[in-house]
């Protein structure tokens, strides 16, 4: 059985793409198909059922969702569209040093999925883009454990 991942991307300088780009490259196989779209323009009638949507998002100023995926969540809060049957992951990136609202990004998409009835599959990742490692590489991470329990929730 082929798992669909679909990789929603906001981004405000590159990293969230660079992230979702590494991750294809790593676990696309036979098993495991992605396909990768910048958030620009996406409505809420992106979500279909069949695949898993995986939301990888930076974190922009005050914990707002960068300005390429601001659409996206405006059009999912206004139209408040009925997601259950939709799986959904969040791919979080933010800094640190701003503690207050780190990982907002994601935490405000995560939320509003689950107000909406989509299911989630694992815990958001919370990349910190201060801690030395290269974001690229905490993703991969956090995606290989993430991939076994979605294969396992599929399988359910």
């Amino acid at each position: 059985d082929v798992m669909q991942i679909e990789i929603l991307i906001a981004t405000m300088t590159g990293t969230a793409e660079r992230v979702a780009q590494e991750i294809e490259l790593t676990y696309a196989d036979d098993q495991t198909q992605f396909s990768l779209q910048l958030m620009d323009d996406l409505s809420a009638d992106v979500f279909q059922p069949g695949p898993i949507y995986l939301i990888c998002t930076a974190t922009y100023g005050q914990g707002d969702i960068p300005d390429n995926g601001q659409a996206l969540y405006d059009s999912l809060k206004e139209s408040r569209p009925n997601l259950a049957g939709i799986s959904f992951a969040v791919l979080g990136l933010g800094d640190m040093t701003y503690a207050d609202t780190f990982n907002h990004g994601g935490q405000q998409f995560e939320t509003l999925l689950n107000e909406l009835g989509a299911s989630q599959i694992g815990e958001r990742a919370q990349i910190d883009a201060n801690d030395g490692e290269l974001p690229e590489d905490v993703g991969l991470e956090w995606m290989e454990q993430w991939l076994e329990t979605a294969r396992n929730a599929e399988q359910a």
